[in-house]
């Protein structure tokens, strides 16, 4: 559960200092109590987002475990568990930020963005956790969005998910720029106005920007 908390996560160092963490090494730790007084949780992170932690019974001083199972019985159990991920969560908000997308081109992109409109990513699905859009703060329509997709959902072949940008284009344009290697039709969202790019590096940076500067007016 740990796992999958921190899966999409980057751990800030600076934050971390500031919520009690000590580092020693390359790890985090913090000591807390939980449901006090009867366990002390201790959290140990090594950045990114390595993320491990023990919870010690004060009175014994053994390690409990029944909040790992994967499904706890008895409302004790439960309990625990609930505070435990509570206080999981508090730390993944004060401490970490969003880095589901990993790729160099992907990240040159949300460092562009925010530099250039001062929009953030909107994650706007919860069970899809790995695809996010971002609108315009003052027509709030979307400009541009950042996917994870299998390969077959573009025609091609391959086991490992891509990360891919859709932008707007004007029709006649868009026709005649995708061509199924480089420019897709657009992945999940109206193919006569947008289009996908693989975020694999094989389109520059420069091209990346200027074409999510034109897909940004498009959006007025």
């Amino acid at each position: 559960m740990t796992t999958d908390l921190f899966k999409y996560q980057r751990g800030q160092a600076e934050r971390l200092i500031a919520a009690g963490f000590q580092l020693t090494a390359d790890i985090y730790t913090r000591t807390q109590p939980l449901l006090a007084p009867i366990f002390d949780l201790t959290i140990n992170i090594q950045l990114p987002h390595t993320v491990t932690t023990q919870l010690i019974d004060r009175d014994t001083q053994a390690p409990y475990t029944l909040h790992l199972a994967a499904r706890p019985t008895g409302k004790f159990v439960a309990q625990v568990r609930q505070a435990y991920l509570d206080a999981l969560q508090t730390v993944a908000d004060q401490c970490f930020e969003p880095d589901v997308f990993q790729t160099d081109s992907a990240r040159d992109l949300i460092a562009y963005v925010d530099h250039q409109y001062h929009d953030q990513l909107e994650f706007l699905w919860k069970n899809f956790p790995t695809n996010a859009v971002w609108r315009r703060s003052d027509t709030k329509k979307w400009y541009a969005a950042i996917l994870t997709v299998a390969p077959d959902k573009l025609g091609l072949t391959g086991d490992h998910p891509l990360t891919v940008l859709d932008l707007r284009l004007e029709p006649d344009a868009l026709t005649a720029l995708v061509d199924q290697q480089t420019y897709f039709p657009g992945y999940h969202m109206n193919k006569k106005h947008w289009y996908t790019i693989i975020l694999d590096g094989q389109v520059p940076l420069a091209e990346l920007t200027e074409r999510l500067d034109h897909s940004y007016q498009l959006a007025h």
